[in-house]
């Protein structure tokens, strides 16, 4: 959907944030695009880390994300609509039964799929008592669908008491931008990425929509008093920030209390943010990337009232799952960031100083050869990574390709 500025202005003034009433901003100029500009950062070497990757499982169609359970055991989604389970260092060859009907978006021999599917495996922060966990996924059909996330009972084998929390609204047509990423806060509430679309980018700066926020949700999908839209007038009470695209990493550092995030750019201009409440993070009216076709999504790449990324890419490295690195394992990695590049099939090691800034930038785990889509750090200290091949769409040749592979040192 392409869109003027002046329906942009029209939409966030209709939402309470009339940006185009603020000073003069200065347009990108297409040379801008030439060479890395002042705020993003090329690829530094940060020193070197002997490693050695250990497949711990193979065969999985598009896993998207893990989730560490006490026992040691695994849980793995795959897009295709499975959950499954690795105990004692194999994979289950039967799924977890009990998963919700999933919208997959299937492609054709002419026509590659969505992004829809079974996302994100988040467990309870009392799950060692309560066995509770969390599934985000695509919910509908191609004419109406959504993000939607379900608490169940993990029976080892099943699913039980499957309940429906929360569903983005209002339904979109759309089988792209899902966010789907969730992450429990200190609290017990949890967070939750919400993409716009594809077709509605306007709506990320629409209050009256979930489409292209971050909400904030109670453990049981209901609303915490005290969200920074609460109470605004034709403002969605759940909203905790608005102006993403398609937000596909979060994680919580317990150890600074910080909120990280990544999300896709379009061509270009791929983010890394820290999440505050009630920010605006600036899609479509800012950004450091192009449209597909060349044409500018907007000549702005700051604007007041809107937020900065504390590292952009251009080109795109298309980022999946990130985490902030904090274990024993690789003290010259602690506090850095790790984000899975779709587009380059590699991790993006993030070196940063004191004050989050970023100092220099590797790219590891090339040797792979395969799309990285989920990096988590492990209660062992360990780094996982999740693989999948690169072909056109779910069900394709190649489907059953994806790994789960873990980082040890050498």
């Amino acid at each position: 959907m392409r869109l003027c500025l002046t329906l942009l202005a029209s939409t966030a003034f209709a939402s309470g944030l009339a940006w185009a009433d603020a000073g003069p901003e200065t347009p990108k100029d297409p040379a801008d695009f030439a060479q890395p500009p002042a705020h993003a950062a090329g690829p530094v070497p940060a020193g070197p880390v002997n490693y050695k990757l250990t497949t711990l499982a193979k065969g999985l169609d598009h896993p998207w994300s893990i989730a560490f359970l006490p026992d040691g055991s695994m849980l793995v989604t795959e897009r295709a609509g499975r959950l499954r389970v690795i105990r004692n260092g194999e994979l289950d060859p039967t799924p977890v039964s009990g998963v919700p009907p999933v919208y997959t978006a299937p492609g054709s021999a002419i026509q590659a799929a969505g992004q829809a599917g079974l996302f994100d495996v988040v467990l309870h922060p009392k799950f060692a008592e309560n066995h509770i966990i969390y599934l985000t996924f695509a919910t509908g059909d191609a004419s109406a669908n959504a993000t939607r996330v379900v608490r169940a009972k993990f029976e080892g084998h099943a699913l039980t008491d499957v309940q429906p929390i929360f569903t983005a609204a209002p339904l979109k047509d759309t089988a792209n931008h899902f966010g789907a990423r969730m992450v429990f806060l200190p609290d017990g509430t949890f967070l939750l990425t919400v993409g716009e679309g594809f077709e509605y980018r306007e709506k990320a700066q629409d209050l009256s929509t979930d489409l292209g926020k971050i909400v904030h949700l109670n453990e049981d999908g209901s609303i915490p008093s005290g969200n920074p839209f609460s109470g605004r007038p034709g403002a969605r009470p759940e909203i905790w920030t608005l102006g993403h695209r398609n937000e596909q990493g979060l994680f919580f550092d317990v150890k600074t209390g910080r909120v990280w995030e990544t999300e896709h750019g379009p061509k270009g201009g791929d983010e890394i943010n820290i999440i505050e409440p009630g920010k605006n993070y600036g899609w479509p009216v800012i950004t450091y990337g192009m449209d597909y076709s060349g044409a500018y999504v907007s000549p702005y790449t700051e604007h007041e009232g809107m937020e900065q990324p504390i590292l952009y890419w251009t080109p795109s490295i298309a980022p999946s799952g990130f985490t902030i690195y904090h274990g024993d394992k690789f003290p010259e990695w602690e506090g850095d960031g790790f984000s899975g590049s779709l587009v380059f099939k590699n991790v993006r090691h993030v070196n940063f100083d004191a004050n989050y800034a970023v100092v220099g930038q590797e790219e590891l785990f090339k040797e792979l050869g395969m799309r990285i889509r989920d990096v988590r750090t492990g209660p062992d200290g360990y780094l996982y990574l999740l693989t999948e091949i690169d072909h056109a769409g779910l069900f394709g040749p190649g489907a059953g390709d994806g790994t789960v592979v873990r980082v040890e040192p050498k």
